[in-house]
């Protein structure tokens, strides 16, 4: 009987345990983006959007955009309000599949880089400039920043894909507390 009251509240500490641990487990992550994952446009977009679990800042060069043949999109300065970031972009390239990469740091600290993926069904050529243009130097915006192939992430550092789903994280832990269950059940009965 004493083995029974020992294993039931011995259960019930290592739920209450999971139930506080999950929370602790969550990251914020990528909610949605615009363009959409896997989305084909026939127009490529003016602007990006990414909207995020939680709040974000932005970490140095946070968007960049490639493509087949070397395409990089000209990306515009880049603003956060709250969990939803946005840059003015400029299109240049053929059609084909492109990476959205960014990189941010959340609330608690921890820094997320990722990518989306979308297809462009028509090319985009580059911006004719009339012969009275041609000798003016370009805008400072179109300056402002320098296309870079982003460096892999550093420690410390995860990606939406190699992060585990949060499903994966409260099997794993129950099974953790359901192992010590067994163990502890099994040492005490031992003993008597």
């Amino acid at each position: 009987m004493r083995f029974k009251r020992f294993g039931a509240s011995l259960l019930v500490t290592g739920l209450a345990l999971l139930g506080a641990a999950t929370p602790a487990l969550a990251h914020s992550e990528l909610k949605s983006s615009d363009p959409a994952r896997g989305a084909s446009l026939a127009t490529p977009p003016t602007q990006i959007k990414l909207t995020f679990t939680g709040p974000v800042t932005l970490a140095e060069n946070p968007i960049q955009i490639t493509g087949p043949e070397n395409a990089s999109w000209t990306v515009g300065r880049a603003e956060v309000a709250g969990t939803v970031v946005t840059a003015p972009v400029q299109a240049v390239g053929p059609a084909g599949e492109y990476t959205l990469r960014y990189k941010v740091t959340f609330e608690d600290s921890h820094v997320a880089s990722g990518s989306v993926k979308f297809n462009l069904s028509n090319p985009v050529a580059p911006p004719s400039s009339s012969p009275a243009q041609a000798s003016s130097p370009p805008p400072a915006s179109s300056q402002a920043q320098p296309s870079a192939t982003p460096a892999p992430p550093q420690d410390g550092e995860t990606t939406p894909e190699g992060l585990l789903p949060t499903w994966v994280w409260i099997v794993l832990a129950v099974a953790v507390v359901a192992a010590g269950i067994v163990v502890a059940l099994r040492f005490t009965r031992r003993k008597d």
